[in-house]
């Protein structure tokens, strides 16, 4: 695999995600599913796992079953430090399979805005890539790396009876530059000859990771949405949503510029978890070809076990 497809690859990953309401990306009577492909605008003490990955087959040939673990933690009711790694079992035509870990992130996640008449949140974040901590046999060797990113997410239930049908619909983004710290990596890669791998050195890229989703929020077909303040928390409910990634390899050298794959999809939110699943639907040839798929159990760890999280750690 080349280097910039790694990049690529890694970076749509890793778009591949307070006390009480917050934590369940919640702002009035909107509720912000955490998104599998993109990461969702909302920061809280959350773990997710199992979260399983089939990827599409990889335009040069190999297919990855991915398995991650997420853990974030509140410090105060705004900001969270989160973790995430995993192993990935790589496979392909005429090769023996092959194993490994994936590269670990730390990301600081910032709650910037929460908007509850207008259903909106903001967040910003940095992750922390840490070079190395991967497998090189199954792409996860790359170099250290820094990534700013932006989140989003607009909900529509405030509109009056006029645009009633419209109120179930939400909008979130999010925005991600993943700048390496070194200018080569040794990579993997399959030789002419066969399948054996042979360690080789290859140019890093910066990579930008973007992508939006569009949601629907069966709350608002129930009559426990009465257009004002929520009377409780809107969970309980399905979520029907697509999510668009994208990304696109900066620099002159890179002969791959764009991925993009939609992923369809539904998510079930109940009073302590979210469970998610969605397909991987590669839009153009850089994507790979075939369907893949997501699923993923997401834990609220402040309602699951409050006598450990049921205050940040810097809280009141």
């Amino acid at each position: 695999m080349r280097p910039c497809h790694l990049a690529a690859c890694c970076g749509l990953a890793l778009l591949a995600g307070a006390g009480g309401a917050a934590a369940h990306g919640l702002a009035g009577n909107r509720y912000f599913p955490g998104t599998l492909a993109i990461d969702d605008p909302a920061v809280g003490d959350d773990l997710a796992f199992p979260n399983l990955t089939l990827a599409p087959t990889a335009p040069d040939g190999p297919r990855d079953l991915i398995g991650n673990l997420t853990f974030s933690r509140l410090l105060t009711e705004r900001i969270s430090l989160g973790f995430d790694t995993g192993a990935t079992e790589r496979s392909a035509p005429n090769t023996p399979a092959r194993s490994g870990w994936n590269s670990t992130n730390i990301t600081l996640k910032w709650k910037l805005l929460e908007d509850d008449p207008g259903e909106m949140l903001a967040s910003a974040s940095l992750i922390w890539g840490f070079g190395g901590s991967g497998n090189r046999s199954v792409g996860a060797g790359g170099p250290t790396t820094l990534q700013p990113g932006v989140f989003i997410g607009k909900g529509l239930g405030w509109l009056p009876e006029e645009a009633a049908w419209l109120r179930p619909f939400a909008v979130t983004a999010a925005f991600g530059v993943a700048v390496p710290l070194q200018g080569q990596s040794v990579y993997d890669a399959s030789t002419p000859q066969g399948p054996q791998l042979t360690p080789t050195l290859g140019r890093n890229a910066t990579v930008l990771n973007w992508g939006f989703s569009v949601q629907y929020s069966t709350y608002y077909l129930t009559d426990r949405f009465t257009g004002g303040p929520p009377a409780e928390e809107p969970l309980f409910q399905f979520v029907p949503l697509v999510e668009f990634a994208f990304s696109n390899t900066l620099g002159p050298d890179s002969t791959q510029r764009t991925q993009a794959s939609a992923n369809p999809g539904l998510a079930y939110v109940g009073a302590t978890w979210q469970v998610a699943a969605e397909a991987i639907v590669p839009l153009n040839r850089g994507a790979g070809h075939g369907i893949g798929g997501r699923v993923q159990l997401l834990m609220f760890l402040d309602d699951l076990v409050p006598a450990v999280f049921d205050r940040p750690v810097f809280g009141r």
